[in-house]
């Protein structure tokens, strides 16, 4: 009886009877409530360091191809581009510092180059890229044999540029390739040699990288265009919008990423443009088709001076990094935008 009376007359407030209630703190049961609030981060659990580590597992796989095909020769390139490395296995290298840089900065015929490749890599990309915008805007209707259209158009892609010169090179053949037979068939003179004439080797050659990368843009580009929603087309088209006002206002919006990309990359790819020019002209006549990859290739290993070489690809990757680096810049800052 003692120890019931002491127990109800215990209120909330009794240090030794606890509350009143059925656990101690107004619940049911005779132990206290879990608490919910958020505790002190602890370490992470064991299993999450493990997939971590896991991950880095797959991941080295195709990151040590890169490391050794790529960024080990990019490294022992530049470094060597401090020195005065040449052919011959008895000759010994010396660090010279930037006296490679200080020359290439008066050599007028690398810079000659330059403006060549210049010249090849926009030459070719604008009108790649124009033509191949209209030939996916074609691809892209509801044609009979469409499924034909679109594999015949992607046979240059898939062929390998030494075959496209090859190739090439018999079509400018001077005296039995199609070109000339043609216009001699037609009546429009006897013909000339395109690949060694000073006036037409380098429009020749941008002719042959146009055809050649043509597919490429035109794949990506399509992709684009499929993947943009027909009810844009139809809402435009029934508020009265022509065909120039739809592709302003409903597909260039949806393609310009796309478009941007591979413009980008197109850049790139034709100012590093070795073995089609290579098979083609070789650099020649004159120099005319020299582009800057092809000169440091001569440099390197027609004349042996490798560090001077490595100089010239420093360079070059320099430029291209500052394109990239401005392409980059334009797509976080469109990103931004939206």
């Amino acid at each position: 009886m003692t120890s019931v009376t002491a127990t109800k007359r215990s209120g909330p407030d009794d240090p030794h009877g606890g509350h009143s209630g059925r656990d101690g703190h107004g619940g049911q049961g005779g132990r206290p409530r879990r608490s919910w609030r958020p505790g002190p981060s602890g370490p992470p659990p064991r299993g999450k360091a493990f997939e971590d580590r896991a991950a880095w597992f797959l991941v080295l796989p195709a990151l040590i191809p890169i490391l050794i095909l790529s960024v080990g020769p990019l490294l022992y390139g530049i470094a060597l581009a401090f020195t005065d490395a040449q052919s011959g296995r008895t000759r010994s290298t010396q660090w010279i510092g930037t006296l490679n840089f200080q020359d290439l900065l008066h050599d007028t015929l690398f810079w000659d180059s330059f403006r060549i490749g210049l010249v090849w890599a926009v030459g070719v990309t604008v009108p790649q890229f124009l033509l191949a915008l209209g030939l996916a805007l074609l691809l892209n209707q509801n044609l009979r044999l469409r499924w034909l259209a679109r594999a015949l158009a992607i046979v240059p892609w898939a062929m390998p540029e030494v075959v496209v010169g090859i190739m090439w090179r018999l079509v400018y053949n001077p005296d039995a390739g199609i070109l000339n037979e043609t216009i001699r068939d037609l009546g429009l003179g006897d013909g000339r040699d395109w690949l060694t004439g000073l006036a037409t080797a380098l429009p020749a050659l941008i002719l042959v990288g146009i055809w050649a990368g043509m597919p490429q843009t035109t794949v990506a580009l399509l992709a684009g265009l499929q993947n943009t929603p027909r009810e844009l087309h139809e809402a435009a088209a029934l508020d009265g919008a022509g065909a120039w006002r739809r592709f302003r206002t409903v597909t260039w919006p949806a393609i310009k990423p796309i478009a941007l990309a591979i413009s980008a990359l197109n850049l790139i790819w034709n100012f590093n443009s070795f073995a089609l020019v290579y098979v083609l002209t070789s650099g020649g006549p004159g120099g005319r088709t020299r582009l800057p990859m092809l000169f440091a290739y001569e440099e390197a290993f027609r004349y042996g001076q490798f560090g001077y070489a490595a100089a010239m690809g420093c360079v070059m990757v320099a430029v291209i990094s500052v394109l990239l680096a401005f392409y980059l810049v334009g797509r976080l800052r469109g990103g931004e935008d939206r």
